[in-house]
């Protein structure tokens, strides 16, 4: 018999898989309320009743948001339902829209099934909508002036249709695109947003993600890989794991695995790439930790890696991002000689400073 996302929680908790937190009860609450809608659904259509609102969950990382949005997306009774990255959703419309205006009339219809308009929004809303009821994202934050211009009109045409949100952020809704350009074109989307959703804010005393981190081993050797992959599971636990891609200055830049605030990459996909300062700083931005692994001891010839490596450092340290380590060597060992590793002994010292538990406690209060 299928159970509910409250069903689902306690019986977590009940297996000694999650430590219960009343901070995290209102939003379980909400929830319900959203599923219970969700699945009365056809009897409010029939009798002409009020739309589904939906929930904007936010709060700081490690409370949970995620968790609780997953438990959801698994139990709820919807059968056209997706989950997303919301930065993933976004880069998907932005290629669907220029498809659209790319496309001739026949590429128009196989896509969207119509090809009259210049507009793309509308027959783009109505695609998404024929694909999923439910719309669940994590991490909903917007930075790029592209997803700023058409969200408003977008989600007004999907809620329009009988979408329904659910969503994780790290900013209360007044808080997207703060300071951004043009940011009076936005803000009819953060309206939308307190319309057709409860807003519930998740901030409880206890980081859950820190206070484990702060116990635990966070700097790994090769023969101690699968302590490192363990404590990759354990913390993104039930959240959804998938690519990631960060836009910068234009480009996209791939990030091959993320789980809600959390990203996880190589060493030369992130410093044998040409990336720089700028691409570093998105990351640093959009994640609060990142399992970085399989970085080597390196030689002379890979100077320009070495380099990459420091400017990535330095980026993570200024933003106070959490750095769990799979390396070769010991961070005073990692670039013994070559063109800059004078300069690597401030890396190796930040390294150093970084997997003590007296950064992880400043970082925690200075993030924050």
């Amino acid at each position: 018999m299928p159970i509910d996302v409250a069903e689902a929680y306690q019986s977590l908790i009940d297996q000694g898989r999650l430590r219960p937190d009343p901070s995290q009860r209102p939003a379980l609450d909400a929830l319900a309320e959203v599923e219970a809608e969700i699945e009365a659904r056809p009897k409010i259509r029939l009798f002409g009743g009020k739309p589904v609102r939906g929930l904007y969950l936010w709060g700081p990382p490690g409370r949970g948001k995620s968790l609780l949005m997953d438990l959801f997306f698994q139990t709820v009774d919807e059968p056209k339902k997706r989950r997303a990255h919301f930065h993933a959703f976004m880069a998907e419309v932005h290629a669907r829209i220029k498809v659209w205006r790319a496309g001739d009339k026949a590429e128009r219809k196989r896509v969207f099934g119509t090809h009259r308009g210049d507009d793309p929004i509308a027959p783009l809303a109505r695609l998404i909508a024929s694909e999923a009821r439910l719309l669940c994202f994590d991490e909903l934050q917007v930075t790029d002036i592209a997803d700023a211009m058409i969200l408003g009109r977008l989600f007004e045409a999907l809620f329009e249709d009988g979408v329904v949100l659910v969503c994780t952020s790290n900013r209360p809704p007044d808080d997207l695109y703060k300071d951004g350009i043009n940011r009076q074109l936005f803000t009819p989307f953060i309206d939308l947003i307190k319309e057709r959703c409860r807003l519930v804010e998740l901030n409880g005393s206890h980081d859950w993600r820190l206070e484990r981190l702060r116990s635990a081993q966070v700097w790994f050797t090769p023969d101690q890989r699968p302590a490192f992959n363990a404590l990759w599971d354990e913390l993104k636990a039930r959240a959804h794991e998938a690519p990631a891609t960060l836009e910068v200055a234009g480009r996209q830049v791939l990030i091959a695995r993320s789980a809600g605030s959390m990203a996880r990459e190589t060493f030369d996909a992130l410093c044998d790439r040409p990336l720089g300062p700028s691409d570093y700083l998105a990351l640093a931005a959009r994640f609060d930790t990142l399992f970085l692994e399989d970085v080597p001891v390196l030689t002379p010839d890979r100077r320009e890696a070495a380099r990459r490596f420091v400017t990535l450092i330095d980026a993570l340290y200024e933003a106070h991002t959490r750095l769990i380590v799979l390396a070769a060597a010991e961070p005073d060992a990692l670039y013994p000689k070559g063109v800059g590793a004078f300069e690597f002994e401030r890396t190796a010292s930040r390294l150093h400073e970084m997997r003590s538990r007296d950064w992880l406690k400043n970082k925690s209060r200075r993030r924050s």
